[in-house]
């Protein structure tokens, strides 16, 4: 999953359909503008999917990767076109529309997805999405970075919205003061021990929002 740094120039790079081989050699090419060597492991992604609201249809993904969160979004019934999936690596990208051709998959910075979603109509029939899946290395972001994406990735989520988050770290990538600040709360939801690296999965809620089930670590 790629951080919202730019790409430098990885337009035009061959792709093929091996995910971990793709994703490695663009981890290769610019290690520090991705959060991890590997793409994540179904049990991380069932995890993050576990915390998707009830019923919920509309879905924006951040740092697509490989595509191991935007395959199980597909498998858990989120419709293609009511899925949006940004990534800023243009190699990626270009793997991404390739192989999930129905889904809005567009090349940006997480940090302007409001203007993104609009660009591309997702939210034009309800004005606003169920929940953002998050794949980026919010851990090793600014506070001026996170705070950026937060407040868009929050524009565009309803009320009982939910943004949700894997780190490699055993706290809330998140500080205290930065949620404070936007008026959230983060729950640890669980930790996918099978990952590679270990994961823990936090979800991100405005303060008004109904509460969801933790789960044991």
């Amino acid at each position: 999953m790629t951080q919202p740094e730019p790409s430098n120039g990885s337009a035009g790079i061959a792709v093929d359909g091996n995910p971990a081989l793709t994703f490695f050699r663009e981890w290769l090419r610019n290690p520090f503008a991705m959060a991890a060597v590997s793409p994540s492991g179904r049990q991380l992604a069932s995890l993050m999917m576990e915390q998707l609201p009830p019923e919920a249809c509309r879905v924006i993904e951040l740092g697509g990767g490989t595509g191991a969160f935007t395959r199980a979004l597909l498998d858990h019934g989120i419709e293609p076109h009511h899925l949006l999936v940004v990534e800023l690596n243009e190699a990626l990208h270009h793997y991404l529309r390739e192989r999930f051709p129905g889904v809005h998959v567009e090349c940006g910075d997480a940090r302007h997805v409001h203007e993104i979603a609009q660009r591309c109509g997702v939210l034009e029939e309800s004005g606003s999405v169920d929940a953002v899946i998050s794949g980026l290395g919010l851990l090793s972001m600014s506070r001026t970075t996170q705070r950026e994406i937060l407040r868009s990735a929050f524009e565009v989520l309803s009320p009982q919205g939910r943004f949700i988050q894997f780190t490699y770290g055993p706290l809330s990538p998140v500080s205290r003061e930065l949620l404070d600040e936007l008026d959230l709360k983060a729950l640890r939801a669980g930790t996918a021990w099978r990952n590679m690296p270990p994961a823990n999965v936090f979800v991100y809620r405005r303060r008004t929002s109904r509460g969801i089930h933790a789960r044991r670590p």
